[in-house]
Formats: C-alpha cells, sequence, structure tokens
C-alpha cells in the first residue's frame, strides 16, 4: 500500500490561531464562546458561538478581501501548513499538487445584503459584486488559484463530515498515483442563516456546550478551518524531510436512517470503523485514542458512547467541541490537525465542558488531561444524512 504523510497542518479556530494555541486553550481550560455580533438573530437572542476575531483572519489570509469570509479561512489555515511543511507557494511549480476541501454552506450564505437589496422595491438592481464574491470563493478553487497550482481542486459538502471526507479524498489521490501533493481538509465561516438553521432545529445550547455531560442542552457553533498537508513517499524523501505523521487510512458509511439523527445503535459509525480496521490490519490495542465528533446533543452523544463502549471500551476518548463549537465542514480538518500533534506529544486534553458524565452512555470522554500510549490515533465525525467518516492517524 502506498504510504500517505502529514507534513504540515493549518488550524484556525475561534479558540486559537495555530493548533497549538487551540490545544494550550484546551489544557489551560481557557477557550469560552463568546456572544455572536456579526448579524442580527432572528430570535432575537444573542448566540453563544466560537467565532474568528477579524483581525486574526485578516492576519492570517492576507489581502484576500475579494474572496468570502470561509474561503478566507480556507486560504489561512493553507497558507499556515505549508509554512509548517517548509514549503513556499514556488516551492509547488512543476508538482502535481491537488487541493480538496470540506465545508457545508461556503460563503454563499454570507450576503444577505444582496438579498436585501433584491427584494427593496427602492433598488431597481441589487450590486452584483456579492453575487461575484460568491462566484470566485469556492474554497478549493481559491486556494488553488492564490498557490496557483494546477492539480485537482474538488470541493466536498457532506455536511459536517466534509472536512473528514476531503482528507479521505486527499489520501485516495496519492495513493492512486494522481498527485505528488495534496492540500486537505476543512473550512466554514459562520453566518445568520447557519446559526438560525440550527436554532430551528433546537440543538443549540444557550449557555457553554456541555459534551457527555448529564446535563448537555445541545452545541455552540463555531467557525474556523483545519488542514493538512499530504505528500507521497517519494515528495517527502525528494524533499529531505521528516513527517509528522503517516495518514494510514479513511473509511466511511450511511446507514440511512434519519435525515439529521445517526442511528441510536450507531451503526454507520461501527460500519466505517470496522471497515478501517480491517483496511489498515490494527486491533483496539494499537490504538492511542480517539477525538470523537462529540457536539454535546442528547443523540449523538448517546451514539458514540455507545460505540466506543462496544469497539473499543479501554480506549481514552475526548470531544474538542466543547473549546472550538461545531464548525460544520470544518470541523473534520481541525480535528486531524489536533490529532497529528497530540499523537505525537503523548496526551490528550480533557473535554471541555464536561463535568459530570452521563450515567446513560456506557463510555465517557477523559475528564483531564490524560497521557496516552498507541500507534494510531481516530477522528470520527458523524453528519446529516446517516454519514459517519473516520481517519486514522499514525506515528511513523
Amino acid at each position: 500500500m502506498t504510504s500517505v504523510f502529514i507534513t504540515g497542518t493549518g488550524c484556525i479556530t475561534g479558540s486559537g490561531s495555530t493548533p497549538q494555541s487551540t490545544l494550550a486553550a484546551m489544557y489551560e481550560g481557557t477557550a469560552d464562546p463568546s456572544p455572536f455580533v456579526r448579524h442580527r438573530m432572528d430570535w432575537g437572542k444573542e448566540a453563544l458561538v466560537f467565532a474568528v476575531d477579524d483581525a486574526l483572519l485578516e492576519k492570517a489570509s492576507g489581502r484576500t478581501e475579494q474572496y468570502g469570509l470561509t474561503a478566507r479561512l480556507g486560504l489561512g489555515a493553507a497558507f499556515q501548513a505549508l509554512e509548517d511543511a517548509g514549503i513556499s507557494p514556488a516551492d509547488l511549480k512543476g508538482k502535481r499538487v491537488g487541493v480538496v476541501m470540506g465545508t457545508t454552506v461556503g460563503c454563499s450564505m454570507n450576503h444577505i445584503v444582496f438579498y436585501g437589496e433584491y427584494r427593496d422595491p427602492d433598488i431597481a438592481l441589487p450590486s452584483m459584486e456579492h453575487i461575484r464574491c460568491v462566484l470566485r470563493s469556492n474554497p478549493a478553487e481559491a486556494i488553488a488559484r492564490e498557490l496557483a497550482v494546477v492539480g485537482p481542486a474538488q470541493t466536498v459538502v457532506t455536511a459536517c463530515a466534509s472536512g473528514t471526507d476531503a482528507i479521505g479524498v486527499g489520501l485516495q489521490w496519492i495513493q492512486s498515483g494522481m498527485c505528488d501533493m495534496v492540500i486537505a481538509g476543512g473550512c466554514d465561516g459562520l453566518s445568520r442563516v447557519t446559526l438560525n438553521g440550527f436554532h430551528s432545529l433546537m440543538v443549540m445550547d444557550s449557555e457553554r456546550s456541555k459534551p457527555f455531560d448529564v446535563d448537555r442542552k445541545g452545541l455552540n457553533l463555531g467557525e474556523g478551518s483545519g488542514v493538512l498537508v499530504l505528500e507521497s513517499e517519494q515528495s517527502v524523501t525528494q524533499r529531505k524531510v521528516t513527517p509528522k505523521a503517516r495518514l494510514a487510512g479513511y473509511a466511511t458509511a450511511c446507514d440511512a436512517y434519519h435525515l439529521t439523527a445517526p442511528h441510536p445503535q450507531g451503526r454507520g459509525l461501527i460500519r466505517a470503523m470496522k471497515q478501517l480496521f480491517a483496511h489498515i490490519e490494527c486491533t483496539p490495542a494499537d490504538i492511542s485514542f480517539v477525538n470523537v465528533h462529540g457536539t454535546g446533543t442528547k443523540d449523538n452523544d448517546n451514539v458514540e458512547g455507545y460505540v466506543m463502549h462496544e469497539l473499543l471500551p479501554h480506549v481514552p476518548f475526548f470531544s474538542s467541541k466543547g473549546a472550538t463549537g461545531h464548525t460544520l465542514g470544518a470541523a473534520g480538518g481541525i480535528e486531524a490537525a489536533l490529532c497529528v500533534h497530540c499523537l505525537n506529544q503523548g496526551r490528550i486534553p480533557p473535554t471541555t465542558g464536561l463535568t459530570t458524565p452521563d450515567p446513560a452512555i456506557p463510555a465517557s470522554p477523559v475528564l483531564e488531561a490524560t497521557n496516552v500510549t498507541g500507534t494510531i490515533a481516530l477522528s470520527t465525525s458523524l453528519a446529516f444524512g446517516g454519514i459517519a467518516s473516520v481517519l486514522a492517524v499514525s506515528h511513523i
């Protein structure tokens, strides 16, 4: 099997500008949601979210104002990941470089001004600059354009598994020999439409989210991006670099149970994890830890706790969403980047927001920073439509 290596990571969240600073906020307990002030909410109450500071976004993505928020977040994490890998844009010339990014609504929902102008009887024609911004802000295309790479560019939209699935696609591009290098991950910006939509589903907590807690009431939304630089063994050898980790495998499945809820016994997630274990030929003893989806909703946490109890009963796990919010299409990319650093440190952070584990859930995440052993880390993602996807990251 062709080996695929991770040589760079980039991560921007509402709690940190890098994977390291985001993890530090989790270890130190300093990650806190704030009221969302960018747009007015239709239900007349401010939502608690993990939003990225405007100054941080401008610094991370450079002078890319022509792009929408989601694309700019993706660009920021991509630039960071390339720098972390020791790669300049000039180094990409002549290489077969692909870009694959996951997102949900992308940037298209941020242009409420356009819709207001369109419906305003006093405005003959709305400004088309909003639409032009949408059309040039496909995240994968924006990154490929800014880096002047000419390999495959694809944006994956599989709801909250988008970032994980995008990294899985990048893995397959290298294994198939299509690319020497792939910039892969996820990005999503918050918008009024997204917040109103999740509010209508009645799954948002009006206070800090508490994944797996007996008093959990739902999720806090967040925004951000997470990107990995994936390289073939030949590319790593030619560049004479030491990879951070190996992307050992990927699997996805669908339980086809419900439009927005996972199967109560986690059939999709169990199927995906078993497929992954068979493909990479690992046993539960090889698993160091799992960064679970862990949204803080009743259904999600019940299902993941059941699956962990059934398949990996003695493996420690944690949820990072109590410290980053649920970043939707960006979540898989962010959590994969965090997994790389946790695996190399041999340590995982506590689950932010969790105080009293729900006794009805058969397995609970760690409550404090925990040292881990084993050679493989897993990152799981659940999504609307019954999708369940899993990534495996291993030591070199």
